[in-house]
């Protein structure tokens, strides 16, 4: 990680709400809260770790940082800048620094468009360079992500699924971006390629200088690439922490249940644990702590209040009333 220690980007309070209606003239009944005041920082040069399960919210925080989701509420700053409400031609010097490697590499592509076509469209839309000077930095995106010059003039439906999250990410990297982040980059490829493109990533992090929101599911991926981990349920941040520290001692127990599922980091007294019931509708989310309907450590307050995410030790931040202090 960097040795700089200056915060890139600064999330306070977020929210994102999709408002929901009814009736043949509509009207309003509800909104479904997939982001839910969520607040963290991400240093230069880091990697965050974001976890969660299918439907906590982790995609949608991550567009809504980069605003390709308008946020309901909070404050998103980079760089010092308050980028929130910012119109579309004060966001557009940002765009060029912040950019997302997203999941499914074939529906991330254009069909119709070449690879070459498709790495150079971001700097044909900033008015980057002439023909001459696209046509160097694209050979030099794709020698750095490990293609071939000559596979340029290729269509997506010609490569492999590694080779169009390759491109991918050559597309991510020709604005030279400070910010990137990463939305389940792997979890679409054979078990077989994900350590290539997580290698890949990396390397390509220590080149640049790069810093990475990384969101997936798989805890495994998370602990390879991360230096912090933040663990997200029905819109909620429920634990932060330094990825030795959270796979050392997690305290919120809806991160013990996560962990105890994976083999690779099960101990001998780690105990697996088992969720009852599903993720509750982000429409109707249970009162208090959103996790007490299906936590084993439930008490009578965490139906009632909703615990605030709290500093429990150096770096450590839990919500959950085990640790009101």
């Amino acid at each position: 990680m960097a040795e700089k220690n200056s915060v890139l980007l600064e999330v306070k309070n977020l929210k994102k709400y999709y408002s929901l209606t009814a009736g043949i003239i509509p009207r309003h009944i509800g909104d479904i809260k997939a982001v839910d005041g969520v607040s963290f920082c991400i240093k230069e040069g880091e990697s965050l770790g974001l976890v969660g399960e299918s439907g906590c919210g982790k995609s949608t925080l991550g567009k809504t940082i980069l605003r390709l989701e308008e946020p309901t509420g909070g404050k998103i700053i980079y760089r010092g800048t308050d980028i929130t409400a910012l119109d579309k031609d004060a966001m557009r010097r940002f765009r060029k620094e912040m950019q997302m490697i997203f999941q499914d590499p074939e529906a991330s592509l254009d069909p119709r468009m070449t690879i070459g076509q498709s790495i150079c469209e971001p700097l044909v839309i900033h008015n980057i360079g002439d023909d001459k000077q696209r046509e160097e930095i694209l050979t030099q995106l794709l020698l750095q992500v490990g293609l071939e010059p000559a596979q340029a003039n290729l269509y997506p439906h010609e490569l492999s699924g590694g080779q169009k999250q390759r491109v991918g990410i050559a597309r991510a990297l020709a604005l030279n971006p400070k910010f990137i982040i990463a939305d389940e980059p792997v979890s679409a490829l054979d078990v077989s390629i994900q350590a290539q493109i997580l290698n890949l990533m990396l390397d390509i992090q220590r080149q640049r200088g790069l810093t990475y929101l990384f969101i997936a599911h798989d805890l495994s991926v998370i602990k390879y690439v991360a230096h912090r981990i933040g663990v997200m349920y029905l819109g909620r941040l429920v634990e932060l922490a330094d990825k030795q520290e959270l796979f050392r001692k997690p305290l919120h127990p809806y991160t013990e249940a996560l962990l105890s599922s994976v083999p690779s980091v099960k101990t001998k007294d780690r105990k697996r644990v088992l969720l009852p019931g599903e993720v509750p509708s982000p429409l109707n989310p249970p009162s208090g702590c959103r996790f007490h309907p299906r936590c084993h450590r439930a008490m009578s307050v965490c139906s009632s209040e909703d615990p605030a995410l709290k500093e429990v030790s150096s770096g450590h931040l839990v919500a959950c009333h085990l640790y009101r202090g």
